[in-house]
């Protein structure tokens, strides 16, 4: 697969405007708050009834289906390429809706549930043939592409967080939205008793995965192609990882760990052994070290540094210290977000710096939306009060940094801008690109990563340092093998860099290898891991 493939993926979630945001957007109200609405959106109770779907879509199969064996592949090879052309087709850039297509684009078949009338992150084709349920892991927006005030093809389900955002956000009517509790089973009505779990996806505020059982009642959606389980009694069990950052807590979570997993919806956004990039909570504790050492002065030198740049830097603010130290906040330090992500490496330079944050009215906004109240504490709507600020990824760049430090002449001296992005990272030439799975575990954990890794970009200057960090919220290539080996699952099903047959061969190659060395190790196990937060 192309970088661009790739890339395309992760830029569409960075700073994107709602496609029809309300004229006014309106003040925000969490819906937990019972001042925020008189009819107050409340989780589903784990023993809530449920109505059975109606059954005028497609016709199902009276016949319980016992054989073949529930964990053999369901779709034939060939029938499996049918529909991934199926797929491509709807996702054509070039898709104008026409009276001869229906008016919409069809759902590809990894948006549907197999067998459920479930729907995941598939708001852009609009009424989906047979779907009772739609979920949204999360408010990204290439996760809720043309959801807005005029949605009514049926409810919406999601975490609390995300339920909040897309009511300020997109101005969804909250009587479509549904927020449910994290790690409790819910049973969800009109889906023939599905149950849902919701798990911290680990990826930005109010994502989370979706762990779905129950048993095949209807072929739902647009493809030719159904399920031979439909009107079976076998209970099936897909989990659905949206966008997330694999960790071992994924894996040890009750509803994952010792269950069988028939499918699982993966993130594949870098699935390329190229993306090995450090651990997250590894990055966070760099970032926020070098922010202070920088801030108060203190050489690298001792380190070994042999980057003259930060040495000037931290020279010319040496010279200044007695005078920095007597009005604090001479010199900001600038974080890239994206609309939603990134507040985890915010909060810990703010807490390591004591100062508070600051970001546009809009981005305060939503991050009041997001109910952290340890972030809401450092927010100020007083720039010159916050020693970091909030600007879109896209700034982090010198010649917009060198105007924004213009603005606060006079208050600012010297500007530190982080750009914390999985893109910042490469491997080094030569590399094995076809590397084993035993040798990608253990070089990816024999890493460290400390702020002493952490070197300026080419533009810095002796006022102005920039640095790229190593910092995604998707997984990386060695996270997603740990993953794939440390849970049970019966069929790996990609949902990104899905666009051709050249880069789903290339993915596939690797679920193959995967269950090549779940099989050579047995019984599965958690992947040794460095701490419950990172393999």
């Amino acid at each position: 697969m192309s970088q661009l493939d790739i890339q395309a993926h992760v830029n569409q979630c960075v700073d994107a405007i709602p496609p029809t945001p309300p004229r006014k957007p309106p003040p925000f109200n969490p819906l937990n708050s019972t001042a925020s609405s008189s009819k107050v959106l409340k989780p589903l109770s784990a023993l809530q009834p449920f109505n059975t779907p109606s059954r005028d879509v497609k016709s199902e199969t009276k016949d319980s289906v016992d054989s073949p064996g529930v964990f053999s592949v369901l779709m034939s090879s060939h029938k499996e390429n049918e529909a991934w052309k199926e797929a491509a087709m709807a996702e054509d850039r070039n898709f104008r809706a026409t009276k001869a297509n229906g008016g919409r684009r069809k759902a590809p078949f990894y948006k549907v549930m197999q067998g459920m009338p479930i729907a995941v992150d598939a708001f852009r084709y609009g009424a989906i043939p047979g779907v009772t349920a739609y979920f949204l892991t999360h408010a990204h927006s290439d996760h809720y592409t043309n959801l807005s005030g005029s949605w009514k093809n049926g409810p919406i389900y999601c975490s609390e967080g995300t339920a909040n955002l897309i009511v300020h956000m997109l101005g969804v009517d909250r009587k479509w939205v549904h927020a449910l509790p994290m790690d409790v089973s819910a049973v969800i009505p009109n889906t023939g008793g599905v149950s849902v779990t919701l798990i911290e996806a680990n990826h930005c505020p109010g994502s989370c995965l979706f762990l779905f059982e129950g048993v095949q009642t209807v072929n739902a959606g647009d493809s030719a192609y159904t399920s031979p389980f439909v009107g079976s009694k076998r209970t099936f069990r897909y989990l659905h990882c949206g966008d997330f950052r694999a960790s071992p807590q994924h894996a040890m979570h009750p509803a994952v760990h010792g269950k069988k997993l028939d499918h699982v919806y993966l993130d594949t956004t870098y699935l390329d052994p190229k993306y090995c990039f450090p651990p997250q909570p590894q990055v966070i504790s760099a970032c926020a070290e070098l922010a202070k050492r920088l801030v108060l002065g203190e050489s690298l030198a001792a380190e070994g540094s042999k980057n003259s740049r930060v040495d000037n830097f931290f020279a010319t603010r040496g010279k200044s210290k007695g005078k920095e130290t007597s009005k604090a906040g001479m010199t900001l330090v600038i974080v890239g977000t994206y609309s939603i992500g990134k507040e985890r490496v915010v909060k810990a330079i703010a807490k390591a710096l004591q100062t508070k944050v600051y970001s546009d009215p809009r981005k305060a906004a939503i991050l009041r939306c997001e109910a952290d109240s340890e972030l809401d504490a450092m927010l100020t709507s007083n720039p010159l009060e916050a020693g970091v600020h909030l600007l879109p990824l896209g700034t982090i760049a010198s010649d917009r940094l060198k105007l924004y430090l213009e603005k606060w002449k006079g208050h600012f001296t010297k500007v530190i801008g982080f750009r914390p992005t999985g893109w910042t990272f490469t491997q080094a030439s030569g590399s094995d690109t076809q590397p084993s799975i035993p040798s990608v575990i253990a070089k990816s954990q024999a890493k460290s990563f400390t702020w002493a890794n952490i070197n300026p970009m080419r533009a810095s200057t002796t006022n102005m340092q920039l640095f790229g960090v190593p910092y995604s919220e998707h997984s990386s290539f060695f996270e997603l093998t740990c993953f794939a080996l440390s849970v049970d699952w019966g069929r790996m099903i990609a949902t990104v860099n899905v666009g051709s047959e050249a880069s789903r061969g290339k993915m596939a190659k690797w679920v193959e290898k995967w269950e090549a060395e779940k099989k050579k190790r047995g019984k599965v196990e958690v992947v040794p891991h460095r701490s419950p937060d990172y393999w």
